[in-house]
């Protein structure tokens, strides 16, 4: 575990440290893109995070080929080269894609590609283990399919619920420690070393998003970009094809019995993990609803539109943090209750807690349809919003009550010409923002942007 927690923190600490940098590069370079119709953000900001993101993964890879357990993953397995390859290669699309903003059609292609060089150096899923059927074993085409079809899925899951500040990074750090956490129990208490590729994944992808995140939280100065959300994407989606395809769930010897029993006992692990539902359940009910969406309004799925869940919560009323934890929340309690179910699944608890918290998130999910009505003798003591009465209308109250309605009625007339008339300071342009928009130069004219 100290090995791990290790690579954790010098991946952490290089994403972090070359955050900064790459930041300063990204302004330099232009990589800064104008706001569009479907952006929340309302300064252009910077992107290019991935290339912090992708050589912290390179230092944690490398710091734990020279660590004494961990080294052995790279002398039993191929996994972490697989994964390597893998990644430089999504990586250099999504930088492109940041800088020049190529075709939706040429991602597609360059994400299948790199998902079929990691199977060329036996990334792939090799088995599936089906309830009521047993262990299946694939051919190389199937297995090839299977897999392409998985990194897919996953990188543009991460990728289309990449839409607020803050908010892929946190959900897939969530998805990242709970899977790290079931597949160390797999390699350390069962003692099969298949699973301890997936273990590493897991630790790197965690480091990489803590490091990311504190320059991504809102207001976000560095925007990951296509360069981040595909990298991590394609990380987590190798971990999960590395321990579902290719460890044998018979070799888990939970009890005496046949590989059939063994595989219906696992299925609530297994199925989960399979495609991965759990681990990333919120982004892949993003992606589904979206690609519906589109298709029924004729559209391509790869339009780009303000339909995301994390656009449905700041309709709602939410703010934009509050939204960024609404989702860290749902991630949390889908991602946690499937690795509480794994170990237990017999436990009723554990059903009983997911569905008592499910109903806490429905409430924090629907709080701003609700208007609470505070009584007037607690009103001082809450929040101007929460009040029967605002400031203004408390002034219009009192000035009734000890003035005539006519001056009261000329007093708010006056107020309400008062600004009219106010003249405003003209703001200079060149003017550095929270998001370091105009560092180079003066904001562009730009339509008003929409929450």
């Amino acid at each position: 575990m100290r090995e791990y927690l290790l690579t954790l923190c010098i991946t952490a600490a290089v994403t972090y440290l070359l955050t900064g940098p790459v930041r300063k590069f990204a302004i330099v370079a232009g990589a800064m893109p104008e706001i569009r119709a479907r952006d929340v953000h309302r300064e252009p900001t910077p992107r290019l995070g991935g290339i912090a993101m992708f050589f912290g993964l390179c230092a944690g890879l490398l710091v734990a080929d020279h660590l004494t357990n961990l080294n052995e993953v790279f002398a039993k397995s191929n996994e972490p080269r697989a994964l390597l390859s893998g990644a430089a290669l999504i990586w250099l699309i999504g930088v492109l894609d940041d800088k020049f903003e190529i075709d939706a059609l040429i991602k597609l292609g360059g994400q299948m590609i790199a998902a079929g060089v990691m199977v060329m150096q036996g990334l792939t899923i090799l088995w599936l283990p089906i309830p009521g059927v047993g262990n299946v074993a694939l051919t190389q085409w199937q297995g090839t399919l299977l897999t392409v079809a998985l990194v897919v899925i996953t990188i543009n899951a991460v990728n289309f619920v990449d839409g607020l500040d803050g908010l892929a990074a946190g959900m897939v750090c969530i998805a990242a420690a709970a899977f790290f956490l079931y597949s160390y129990r797999i390699w350390y208490s069962y003692g099969i070393e298949a699973a301890a590729p997936a273990t590493l994944f897991a630790a790197i992808l965690m480091g990489m998003c803590l490091g990311f995140l504190p320059h991504n939280m809102h207001p976000a100065r560095i925007f990951m970009g296509d360069s981040g959300s595909m990298l991590i994407g394609l990380v987590l989606a190798a971990g999960a094809i590395s321990i579902t395809g290719q460890v044998d769930p018979d070799a888990l010897a939970l009890f005496t019995g046949s590989e059939k029993a063994a595989v219906h006992q696992t299925v609530p692990v297994y199925i989960p993990l399979l495609l991965p539902l759990t681990i990333i359940a919120v982004p892949a009910a993003d992606l589904v609803l979206a690609i519906v969406r589109r298709t029924w309004r004729g559209q391509s799925p790869f339009a780009a539109d303000r339909g995301h869940l994390h656009h449905r919560l700041l309709e709602i009323g939410h703010s934009h943090s509050r939204a960024v934890l609404i989702m860290y929340f749902w991630s949390a309690l889908i991602g946690f209750g499937a690795l509480a179910y794994s170990v237990n699944s017999a436990s009723m608890w554990i059903v009983l807690g997911v569905v008592f918290l499910s109903a806490i998130g429905l409430v924090l999910l629907l709080l701003p349809r609700f208007t609470p009505r505070t009584p007037r003798w607690a009103e001082r003591f809450v929040p101007p919003r929460y009040r029967r009465r605002g400031q203004a209308g408390e002034a219009l109250t009192e000035a009734a009550e000890t003035a005539p309605q006519e001056a009261v009625a000329q007093e708010s007339t006056a107020q309400e010409c008062a600004p009219a008339t106010e003249e405003r300071a003209p703001v200079t342009a060149g003017t550095t923002g929270v998001n370091g928009a105009t560092a180079i130069g003066p904001r562009s004219r730009i339509g008003k942007a929409t929450r």
